[in-house]
């Protein structure tokens, strides 16, 4: 074999290692409950929470901490502590569809989710995550856009 056709299929086979780590980060039929973070009244202040990524993003500018609800992340699927700080999810409530983007702001103990109590009554269209205590999500890691 040429060395330059090892090279094509070395760059492929990177590239479909590449898609593969990435479509891996999702996870279905995860148990997401919710949290009183108040981001509004606490003026948006990962500090004032005591948010376990204020470490690395509370001076993150105020449009930044803004842009989307927050959530804690430990789900069965995905990068951990640091890692997962300031990335963002789609999550999705199997029941009735409805959908929010959320960012990582904090870890949590749960296996899932621990969705801001906004973030979670605006997925909770049909009130079944208030009465039961928790909804059952989808989550996929989306670009945040920044």
């Amino acid at each position: 074999m040429m060395l330059k056709e090892r090279d094509i299929l070395l760059a492929v086979a990177l590239l479909f290692a590449v898609v593969a780590v990435a479509t891996a980060q999702q996870a279905s039929n995860v148990r997401a409950t919710y949290h009183y973070y108040y981001p509004e009244r606490n003026n948006w202040d990962l500090n004032a929470v005591s948010a376990y990524c204020s470490t690395w993003d509370a001076s993150k500018p105020l449009e930044w901490r803004k842009k989307y609800g927050w959530t804690a992340f430990c789900g069965p699927v995905g990068p951990t502590g640091q890692a997962a700080c300031g990335k963002c999810l789609q999550v999705t409530n199997t029941a009735t569809g409805a959908k929010a983007t959320v960012r990582i702001v904090d870890q949590c103990s749960n296996g899932g989710l621990d969705l801001d109590q906004g973030v979670f009554s605006q997925i909770d269209t049909n009130g079944q995550g208030y009465n039961n205590g928790h909804l059952t999500v989808n989550y996929q890691f989306v670009n945040c856009g920044d």
